[in-house]
């Protein structure tokens, strides 16, 4: 399952989004979520996340 959420980010950094996915030939959001992935996963290779498996459920 996905999840949305907003992000504020300054103008230079929206920009240089906007720049990067039109570069790329996609839409803005989804070199935004894709940049976000990757950033989890590496803080997860560097150890500072511990990895969590990804169809595990929630205890209530």
């Amino acid at each position: 399952m996905s999840k949305k959420f907003s992000v504020t980010v300054p103008d230079y950094v929206f920009e240089d989004l906007e720049l990067l996915a039109q570069i790329q030939g996609r839409p803005t959001a989804a070199l935004a979520a894709f940049l976000i992935e990757t950033a989890m996963r590496e803080a997860k290779e560097r150890g500072e996340l511990a990895p969590k498996e990804h169809n595990q459920e929630k205890s209530v």
